[in-house]
């Protein structure tokens, strides 16, 4: 009786660690499917975030713009650069933050 219960959880296991190598397999598959797809703008695109040090997504966020057209991110960013105006009591360090997230956003 314990020999046939033994041999019913090694062929369990077995069962079991196929599945799961298979699964790996085809997961590995699709991720690599998936990066080759975004070949060539992933790779820009990471290396603009590594210039500026921010993402597309945080660049549109602080500039407010739910899509990347030029005209709304012009409009925004000259808004934020003359709050932020040294003359009207702003902060010279804000404006060369709008301007780094201005470039990060209009690398796209």
């Amino acid at each position: 009786m314990a020999k046939y219960l033994a041999q019913i959880i090694v062929m369990g296991a077995q069962v079991v660690g196929r599945a799961f190598a298979r699964a790996l397999r085809q997961e590995y598959a699709a991720s690599q499917a998936a990066a080759e797809a975004r070949g060539r703008a992933g790779q820009q695109s990471a290396a603009a975030s590594s210039l500026t040090g921010m993402t597309l997504q945080e660049a549109q966020q602080i500039l407010n713009i739910a899509t990347l057209t030029p005209e709304e991110l012009q409009k925004n960013y000259e808004h934020l650069f003359k709050v932020n105006d040294k003359a009207v009591g702003g902060s010279f360090y804000l404006q060369s933050k709008y301007d780094s997230i201005s470039v990060r956003a209009s690398a796209y």
